[in-house]
């Protein structure tokens, strides 16, 4: 008597790593906690308060939308994430309020309305981020130096600024930059606790080298064509957080090798052209939203060839 089994047949991909959706997730909230550490020493407690409310406006945007999309609520940390790093790109005075409207914009309009997680064309946090700029640009555009836990805050321009000032010498602004000491946004002061979030991302391989590793090559390599300061440029600004934590989103970048390429070296030249030409200080939000939006023409056509597949007119010997 023959044993009968079932056969299923599904989708590719047929091999299954033992990642999953919330695993990844979880892995980059981990990454984002240094980052995230790092902003809570330099601008006190005060950020925490905004990381909250940015994350639980995330959730529950999301679960609203859900609901009234009649669709299933699943809490994979898609939102969470999404709250963390639009926190991570505000200043770090911003009202609470802002944060929250921020988050509801990022989720009901950049990611619920074109169909949720896997369907949304552009980074959520990002697309938040640039909806607060267009609105409140005064609030978007006004920062202090670190007061640690402190309440003395004071007004200082970002190192990206033209009213920027620095009286040491070129060295002591490289360590400040490094190690984060300085006016910016929540999450972008300290470059070595994004780099080493970054680097922890890679390590576990998460994220694709190829994406960050243009993108901040290319950057560095038109500030130095142009007669600026190529390691300056990489350390400041917003940078190490979005090569690394955003334009490596598996949603809204190129799903090849050399699509990623493609599109790390399009941020790069967008940012490197919007900070040195452009009215704004800083162009890592629009660069990495604008190569989103090409992410489609990118995927069409450059494709990875069939295992297998040869050119008409050649055959086998």
């Amino acid at each position: 008597m023959s044993q009968q089994s079932n056969l299923y047949i599904s989708p590719a991909p047929h091999i299954w790593q033992g990642l999953s959706v919330k695993r990844i997730m979880y892995t980059v909230v981990l990454a984002l906690l240094l980052p995230t550490a790092g902003a809570v020493y330099f601008f006190g407690y005060y950020t925490m308060s905004v990381i909250a409310v940015s994350i639980v406006a995330a959730v529950l945007t999301e679960y609203l939308a859900k609901k009234l999309r009649k669709r299933q609520f699943v809490m994979d940390w898609s939102a969470v994430i999404t709250g963390l790093l639009l926190a991570l790109t505000l200043p770090p005075t911003i009202p609470l309020w802002m944060a929250a409207l921020g988050s509801i914009f990022a989720i009901g309009i950049v990611k619920e309305a074109f169909g949720g997680l896997g369907h949304n064309i552009f980074n959520p946090a990002l697309g938040g981020r640039a909806f607060l700029t267009a609105s409140f640009s005064a609030r978007m555009t006004t920062w202090i130096l670190p007061t640690g836990f402190g309440f003395d805050a004071v007004t200082s321009a970002t190192p990206l600024n033209n009213n920027f000032v620095w009286a040491g010498d070129r060295l002591s602004l490289y360590r400040t930059l490094f190690f984060g000491n300085h006016a910016g946004s929540i999450g972008e002061t300290s470059a070595l606790l994004t780099l080493a979030g970054g680097i922890l991302l890679l390590v576990l391989g998460m994220i694709n080298w190829r994406t960050p590793a243009a993108y901040i090559g290319t950057v560095a390599v038109m500030s130095f064509a142009f007669g600026q300061d190529a390691l300056f440029n990489v350390l400041a600004g917003g940078l190490l957080l979005g090569a690394f934590f955003m334009a490596t989103d598996y949603v809204t970048t190129p799903i090849t090798n050399n699509g990623r390429i493609i599109f790390g070296v399009g941020a790069g030249i967008l940012t490197a052209a919007i900070r040195l030409f452009g009215g704004m200080p800083e162009g890592v939000c629009y660069s990495i939203l604008l190569m989103n939006a090409v992410t489609p023409l990118i995927d069409r056509y450059v494709r990875v060839k069939p295992y297998g597949l040869k050119k008409e007119g050649k055959r086998e010997a």
